[in-house]
C-alpha cells in the first residue's frame, strides 16, 4: 500500500517495507545485511515507481489459445544512479525490468561553494522519450538530487521520478520546490536533519555502509 504523504510524494508504507527499513536502521547490521534489506525494498519502491508505465498488446499463445497480452510499450526506461549510493537501488530495479537502459550521474561538493558538481554523466541517447528513474537513497539537504535531475532535465529528459529510502522534510521541500513535476517515490519521511545534514534517525551514511566504507 503506498499513500501520499504531500502532494507529488508517494510515501510507501507496506508493512514488509516498514519491518525491513526498521532491520537496515541498526547500528549492528552487517554490510550483507543492508545490502540485502536495500534491494529487497527497492523492489517496492521499483513497483510504485513503475506503477503507471503505459500498456500495449501483442498476440500470444498461451498453452489453451491465442490472445492479445499486455506488455509495457514505449521506449525502454531509464534507471539512473546518483553515484554512488544510487547503485544500492539499480540492482533492484533491473530485477524488476532487466531491458532497462542505465545511466549515472556522479555528484561531488565543492569545498569553496558547498555546492555538488557534476564530475561524471553517462547517460543513454533519447532522453526525451523515456521514462526516467532516478535513485539516490538518501534525500538529505536535497542538493544533490536537486542537481542530478536538473542535469538530466538539461539532457534532454522530461518524464522523471526520484526514488529514495529515506527523506528528510528539509529534502522534500528543497527539492519540490525546485522540481515540482517530479514525483518522488521514498520508504519513509524521518524527522529532520542534524546539524552535520544528517537524517534523524536516519541510518547513517548509506553509501559508507552499503561498501563498508565506514571509517576508512
Amino acid at each position: 500500500m503506498a499513500a501520499s504523504a504531500a502532494p507529488n510524494v508517494v510515501l510507501v508504507d507496506h508493512p514488509l517495507v516498514q519491518h525491513k527499513l526498521t532491520m537496515m536502521r541498526r547500528q549492528d547490521a552487517s554490510t550483507a545485511e543492508f545490502r540485502k534489506l536495500l534491494r529487497e525494498i527497492g523492489l517496492f519502491l521499483g513497483y510504485e515507481a513503475m506503477r503507471d508505465l503505459p500498456l500495449g498488446k501483442v498476440p500470444i499463445t498461451t498453452p489453451i489459445m491465442d490472445m492479445d497480452a499486455p506488455v509495457i510499450a514505449g521506449k525502454k526506461l531509464c534507471f539512473i544512479s546518483v553515484l554512488r549510493a544510487g547503485d544500492g537501488l539499480l540492482g533492484a530495479m533491473l530485477d524488476l525490468v532487466p531491458s532497462a537502459r542505465v545511466g549515472q550521474v556522479g555528484l561531488a561538493r565543492d569545498e569553496e561553494t558547498l555546492q555538488p558538481m557534476r564530475y561524471f554523466f553517462k547517460v543513454p541517447p533519447n532522453l526525451d522519450e523515456r521514462l526516467c528513474v532516478v535513485l539516490d537513497p538518501m534525500l538529505a539537504t536535497g542538493n544533490s538530487a536537486v542537481r542530478a535531475v536538473q542535469e538530466l532535465k538539461d539532457a534532454g529528459a522530461s518524464d522523471l521520478k526520484f526514488v529514495c529510502l529515506l527523506a528528510a522534510p528539509e529534502g522534500l521541500e528543497t527539492f519540490t520546490k525546485a522540481h515540482p513535476d517530479v514525483p518522488v517515490i521514498t520508504a519513509s519521511i524521518d524527522s529532520h536533519l542534524d546539524a552535520h545534514g544528517y537524517i534523524v534517525p536516519g541510518l547513517g551514511d548509506a553509501g559508507d555502509r552499503l561498501f563498508g566504507t565506514k571509517g576508512t
